[in-house]
C-alpha cells in the first residue's frame, strides 16, 4: 500500500512564482516557497531569494542558507534564521557586516525590492492597523499589516478610539515602541502597495466609500500633478504633508 504524501511542498514552479519575484523563470524548474509568516506569498520575497538575487551577497541557495544561519541578517531588528522567510511590505533588512539597511518597498511598475535607507531610518518601519480588537479590562489590541499586534496598556486604552482602522503607526524596532501615528485620511500621503499602480505615492485628494469596506476607492494626486484612483485596500498613509521614509521616485 502506498502512502499519500503529507504536507505541503517545500517549492514552488517557477513560473507560478509572483512576477515580481527577482529570478529567471525559464533557468530552472523549482524555486524556493516561502514559509508561513507575517506576509502572504503574492506580498512577499524569500529572504534566501532576496540575498542571492537582489543584493547579491549569495551566489547560491546554501551559500544563502550558511550566511543566514551564522546571523549574518537582521528583520525589523531581530536575527534572521529561516531562508525561507517571507520578507513583505515595509520590513527592515540590515546586513551588519556591510553596514547597509534597506527597507521592502513596492516600486512603480516593478513590484517589491529593497530600497537602501540610512541605519536613523532603519530604526522604525511603518505598520497599517487592519483591525481592533477589545480585550478584558477594556484594552485595546491593534491587530497590524505584518501580522504583529500591539495592546496599549490600560492607561492609554481610552486613546485607543483614536486609532482607526487603515491608519498607519509607526514603530520602533525591535522594541515595538509606537512613536507616532498618521491618520488615513484626505490630505495625508499615501503610498500604493498593490495593485496595477502599486509604487506609484502622492497626496490623497479624496476616499471614496462604497457599501463594503473593501470596496472603497481612493484618488491620489502624484508629485507630478496626476491624480489616478486605487482600492483604499492597497494604499498606506505613510506621512502628513510629506513620506516620512524614503521612497522611489516615480
Amino acid at each position: 500500500m502506498t502512502m499519500g504524501k503529507k504536507g505541503g511542498s517545500r517549492q514552488i514552479k517557477r513560473l507560478a512564482a509572483p512576477s515580481f519575484w527577482p529570478i529567471h523563470v525559464k533557468e530552472f524548474k523549482w524555486t524556493i516557497r516561502p514559509c508561513p509568516g507575517p506576509h502572504r506569498r503574492t506580498r512577499s520575497i524569500p529572504l534566501s531569494t532576496v540575498l542571492r538575487e537582489i543584493l547579491n551577497y549569495a551566489k547560491t541557495a546554501r551559500e544563502a542558507k550558511m550566511v543566514i544561519s551564522k546571523g549574518g541578517v537582521k528583520i525589523d531588528g531581530e536575527t534572521g534564521r529561516e531562508e525561507k522567510y517571507p520578507v513583505g511590505p515595509m520590513d527592515v533588512l540590515e546586513i551588519p557586516d556591510a553596514k547597509s539597511t534597506f527597507r521592502m518597498i513596492p516600486f512603480p511598475a516593478k513590484g517589491l525590492s529593497l530600497l537602501k535607507i540610512t541605519k536613523d531610518e532603519g530604526g522604525f518601519k511603518l505598520c497599517r492597523i487592519d483591525g481592533k480588537v477589545t480585550l478584558s479590562g477594556g484594552r485595546i489590541q491593534l491587530n497590524l499589516s505584518d501580522g504583529g499586534n500591539i495592546v496599549l496598556k490600560p492607561e492609554a486604552a481610552s486613546t485607543g478610539d483614536s486609532y482607526k482602522t487603515r491608519d498607519t503607526i509607526q514603530l520602533g524596532i525591535p522594541n515595538q515602541k509606537i512613536l507616532g501615528h498618521i491618520k488615513f485620511a484626505e490630505g495625508k500621503y499615501g503610498l500604493v502597495v498593490a495593485g496595477r499602480n502599486i509604487g506609484r505615492h502622492g497626496k490623497i485628494v479624496s476616499i471614496e466609500k462604497a457599501a463594503t469596506a473593501k470596496d472603497a476607492t481612493v484618488t491620489i494626486q502624484d508629485r507630478q500633478g496626476q491624480t489616478f484612483r486605487t482600492v483604499a485596500e492597497y494604499v498606506y498613509a505613510v506621512g502628513d504633508d510629506e513620506p516620512i521614509i524614503k521612497l522611489p521616485e516615480g
